[in-house]
């Protein structure tokens, strides 16, 4: 994994839930789309669920809160610090632990229900190769017909438009406000890397944090085809416009 996508996340880690215009709604909304995406595929109970790209705990706060047991690991120790504190800022019982996801299960051995990445985690590997390794290793925690989960930018679209930046945003009361947008600096076809600007308030002017990412484009039909190569089956795309998630949600099984 490049290390710019460490330092991307331990930079972020204090910063990420300002990119929200309410973290804690957020938190609470996307646990019960969440949620209900894995009561209609899941086979049998799905009590317990790996959140295996937990960053700060966005996922596994709200999830955790609807009653699954968790446990969440993530690549940056700074983010794995900021979840477990917020988690016991709420009373919520999460596990948390440092992991990269190619060998997440030398870390964690389940079996869980479920294994979940969310919020385009897998493009920020650098191959097909290296996510389908991440893959196995997630499926290697899952018991038999465990579901696989996973939320990935619509890069369908992107590839198409090739966009440079997203829409500047306004977050906040006056006095409190913050702007939040993204440029996207394309490197070749397929990888880009994202600057993602924070600037907020700071008494009578404004103060500006930069924290820089690094992604490769990945087409649902290929991350289709890393998935099978991984051995999970039953495949299918659940779309924004269908679940109200914000990013287009994956489901698998292990056979």
């Amino acid at each position: 994994m490049d290390e710019t996508v460490l330092r991307f996340y331990e930079g972020l880690a204090r910063d990420y839930h300002l990119i929200y215009a309410d973290w804690e709604a957020a938190i609470a909304r996307q646990a019960t789309i969440l949620d209900r995406v894995i009561r209609e595929r899941a086979e049998g109970e799905a009590s317990e669920l790996l959140d295996f790209a937990c960053g700060i705990g966005t996922q596994a706060l709200g999830l955790a809160a609807l009653g699954y047991r968790l446990t969440g690991t993530d690549l940056s120790a700074a983010a794995i610090a900021r979840a477990c504190a917020e988690a016991a800022k709420r009373g919520l019982k999460i596990r948390f632990e440092q992991a990269d996801m190619r060998a997440i299960d030398r870390v964690v051995h389940g079996p869980f229900d479920v294994a979940l990445a969310a919020d385009n985690a897998l493009p920020h590997l650098a191959s097909e190769d290296q996510i389908r390794g991440a893959i196995e290793a997630v499926a290697k925690t899952l018991r038999p017909g465990g579901l696989f989960l996973a939320s990935v930018r619509d890069y369908d679209a992107a590839l198409a438009n090739r966009p440079t930046c997203t829409p500047p945003v306004f977050i906040g009361q006056d006095g409190r406000r913050r702007l939040v947008h993204q440029v996207w600096e394309w490197l070749d076809e397929r990888c880009y890397r994202v600057h993602l600007y924070i600037t907020e308030r700071a008494g009578e002017g404004w103060q500006c944090r930069h924290h820089v990412g690094w992604y490769r484009a990945l087409r649902r039909h290929e991350l289709d085809g890393i998935l099978q190569a991984a051995g999970l089956i039953d495949l299918r795309w659940h779309m924004p416009e269908a679940t109200g998630y914000h990013q287009p949600l994956v489901t698998a099984r292990k056979s």
